[in-house]
């Protein structure tokens, strides 16, 4: 049996527990299959906030911590959660926490499920190593929000699908939160996004590793691995492929013919440049043209 304590409650506490009807329909639904949610709720200062699951969950719990602080023991291990850091409980997995008794803390919390739930924990746990501070964002909280009053509304599963995509979008945010900051980064000196900037302000020139190379003065290897690093593609991969993004605006939005549109990526064979094109979008410009026509 789970030992639950909650003294009064707590000053603006709330929370939303789905019923079990819902469940069923989110779990056979084929939007919110992979991923939805069964519990929300946010305890802001929850002084004598105590649970214990010596069974564990039905379902993977997301613990966020905002201020304060509390024990989460999983398995046996007992950590100290302090103020911007999170934590996934897996499902089926014995488990306490309860807030500091002189320093109670304020969590967001939610319980979720899903055909993808299980790939998302060993996701999180994988990275265990990189989740040292949370940076507060209000967009985040604003999201948390916004799913909560949906589910607190109605449950016409089209609102119940929107909110579980935004759920999804929550969770990945802390899963892959490395990712999510670096996109939040808006440092316009690192290299790769120079070079991303350099690669689409010359779509109309025909460039080499050893062109590109030469205009941030590091070495083509360099450069090669840096940016395949970071992105997957090789630098004339990459160049390439948006050279064929490029020509898809012409075809859609100009009268241009296959062979001026060419001309305009800096190809002096059009065949060659179509042969690119079909190996990126995967058919023929005169194909996407006439499909775009329809």
């Amino acid at each position: 049996m789970d030992n639950y304590t909650l003294k009064e409650g707590f000053m603006g506490q709330k929370m939303i527990v789905l019923p079990e009807s819902i469940k069923v329909e989110l779990e056979t639904n084929v939007i919110t299959r992979n991923f939805y949610i069964t519990d929300i709720g946010y305890y802001p200062k929850a002084n004598f906030h105590h649970r214990a699951r010596k069974k564990g969950a039905d379902e993977f719990i997301l613990i966020y911590c905002t201020e304060g602080q509390g024990k989460l023991t999983i398995a046996g291990e007992q950590i100290l959660v302090l103020p911007n850091r999170f934590y996934i409980i897996p499902k089926k997995t014995a488990h306490k926490y309860g807030a500091d008794d002189l320093n109670p803390w304020s969590i967001y919390w939610m319980h979720f499920d899903g055909l993808m739930a299980q790939s998302l924990f060993d996701r999180y746990r994988s990275n265990l190593n990189k989740y040292e501070i949370v940076p507060f964002d209000s967009g985040r909280i604003e999201q948390f929000n916004q799913i909560f009053q949906i589910l607190s509304s109605d449950y016409v599963m089209p609102r119940l699908e929107y909110a579980n995509i935004l759920g999804l979008n929550f969770l990945t945010s802390f899963v892959f939160l490395e990712i999510d900051r670096s996109l939040q980064v808006n440092d316009r000196n690192d290299l790769v996004d120079g070079i991303i900037d350099f690669l689409s302000n010359n779509l109309d020139k025909s460039l080499k590793s050893d062109d590109i190379a030469k205009e941030f003065n590091y070495s083509s290897s360099y450069l090669f691995n840096l940016f395949k690093k970071r992105t997957g593609y090789s630098l004339i991969h990459f160049f390439n492929l948006k050279k064929s993004q490029k020509a898809c605006e012409y075809l859609n939005y100009t009268d241009l013919s296959v062979k001026e549109i060419s001309f305009k990526m800096g190809f002096e064979d059009p065949l060659y440049f179509s042969r690119l094109f079909k190996k990126y979008i995967g058919v023929s410009p005169k194909a996407y043209k006439e499909k775009q026509s329809n």
